[in-house]
């Protein structure tokens, strides 16, 4: 699997896919601009991969939706926190059809984590929360969701990237567990989910109790011993990016690239520069024809990679409306709104100091945040508002801000957690983002797991008291 550079198929991108019959591609928001645009690009792209053409994209909610031309479902732990199957099975079969009605024909989602480690840089609210149950409950209506629309789900990282301090784009993490938690914890949506999965994609992660030196992703313990054998899975095994610095850092690509199908993958995602995608290709030929490769088992990927592709073909289906499912995803987020500390609201019509983030950016998969102004201009709806937006936290004066005699509202927009907001004290803390925001400011807090336009419409909403927050916090607090 690769990615390609841009909104249309090229000639020289077109060559390559077919010098090297290549079959699978990852989009990303680069390749995305517009609904009828996404659709020939992906048609071109069938065109071009063949019948068993595997089109992918991270289409989770909340914060990791490419495409800014639908309406945005809510991520996990919103869901989680409504703690309603059908609901969450309703929201993942608009996330596929919104994917089936432009020719997308693969899903990686939904995240199995339990995300047992408040400070974990990379998953948080993309699980959908801390408690096994809960995880396996929702993953498998999530899975029936994808499934019932037309579209391949692919369930992620495993064996488990929930209780983890790094973030496997930027290092490589180990959870250091004995075999029995691993099994009880987070090994357990993964196994359990297994009969009703069509496909596992891997973590760059090392778990010594498996195996003292692999990541998950080169460890032939982890994905044949435990997942093949063990657990007689035999659904298809994709890496995470191995443009990851987990690996890239530490291993070749080319070399990677071998390591993973040694080890039981049946798909390398070789993502990144086009001489990076090279490597990874040269080597793994160079591979099978030296029969450092078993030829019989990568026949055996080759025949799962078809069996998804034939189970869910990459074609639009242009009667979808997705526009049809605003009203489920609305609901859908409003239903996940939470209250931390029994939060109340000002007056509407008085007047506010809203205190943000004036911008905050993408990072690796997730996309931008809402900026101060914009929120600003929300609440200007319910509030007078004015606005002190700030560039770092540490730079706040709090006596300063409480000196202006006006209730204090914080709203933390930002994927991570930031030290200089612990102990702070505002009136209301709206936690827009990041959810476990709300542990760290010392202030009543309403949870919205999410920043898009729907989660801030529900906030409104209980700002203006025309909504409770039902939802229940999916995590220790």
């Amino acid at each position: 699997m690769v990615d390609i550079p841009g909104p249309t198929l090229d000639d020289d991108t077109a060559a390559y896919l077919r010098r090297h019959g290549i079959r699978s591609v990852c989009l990303f928001r680069k390749n995305v601009e517009s609904e009828a645009q996404l659709a020939a690009l992906c048609a071109d792209l069938r065109a071009e991969m063949g019948e068993h053409a595997l089109i992918a994209l991270d289409h989770e909610g909340g914060a990791i939706l490419r495409p800014t031309f639908w309406p945005f479902a809510p991520g996990a732990m919103s869901l989680g926190a409504a703690g309603d199957e059908a609901l969450t099975a309703d929201v993942n079969a608009a996330l596929a059809r919104q994917l089936r009605r432009v020719g997308i024909n693969w899903n990686f989602a939904p995240v199995l984590d339990v995300n047992v480690n408040p400070a974990n840089p990379v998953i948080g609210e993309r699980a959908f929360g801390a408690d096994v149950e809960l995880v396996t409950r929702m993953g498998r209506v999530a899975l029936t969701g994808h499934d019932r629309a037309g579209v391949a789900a692919c369930v992620k990282h495993f064996p488990g990237h929930g209780d983890t301090s790094l973030d496997s784009h930027l290092a490589l993490p180990r959870v250091d567990k004995p075999r029995n938690e691993l099994e009880a914890g987070e090994f357990a949506p993964f196994r359990d989910l297994l009969p009703v999965t069509p496909a596992v994609m891997t973590a760059h992660i090392i778990y010594p109790a498996l195996d003292p030196t692999r990541p998950a992703t080169l460890s032939r313990a982890v994905l044949t011993g435990l997942l093949r054998e063990a657990w007689a899975y035999d659904g298809v095994i994709v890496t995470d990016s191995m443009g990851m610095k987990a690996i890239d850092d530490h291993y070749g690509r080319g070399e990677a690239g071998v390591m993973a199908l040694q080890a039981g993958a049946d798909q390398v995602m070789a993502l990144g520069r086009r001489e990076a995608q090279e490597a990874t290709l040269d080597a793994i030929q160079t591979a099978l024809d030296s029969g450092t490769l078993d030829a019989t088992q990568m026949q055996a990927s080759v025949r799962r990679l078809e069996t998804l592709a034939a189970r869910y073909p990459a074609q639009a289906d242009d009667t979808l409306d997705p526009q049809a499912d605003a009203a489920l995803l609305e609901a859908a987020w409003a239903r996940g709104l939470s209250a931390y500390r029994d939060p109340v609201a000002p007056p509407p019509g008085s007047r506010v100091l809203l205190v943000a983030q004036a911008k905050v950016p993408r990072e690796n998969v997730s996309e931008a945040s809402v900026d101060a102004q914009t929120l600003a201009d929300d609440l200007r709806g319910v509030y007078d508002v004015q606005l002190h937006a700030f560039e770092d936290p540490a730079e706040l004066d709090w006596a300063a801000l409480r000196a202006h005699g006006l209730p204090v509202i914080l709203a933390t927009t930002a994927r991570h957690r930031h030290a200089a907001l612990r102990g702070v004290r505002p009136d209301l803390h709206l936690a827009l983002y990041n959810p476990y925001a709300a542990l760290d400011v010392n202030a009543p807090a309403l949870v919205t797991y999410g920043f898009q336009p729907e989660a801030r419409r529900a906030a409104l909403r209980w700002l203006s008291g025309d909504l409770v927050a039902t939802g229940t916090l999916p995590f220790p607090a």
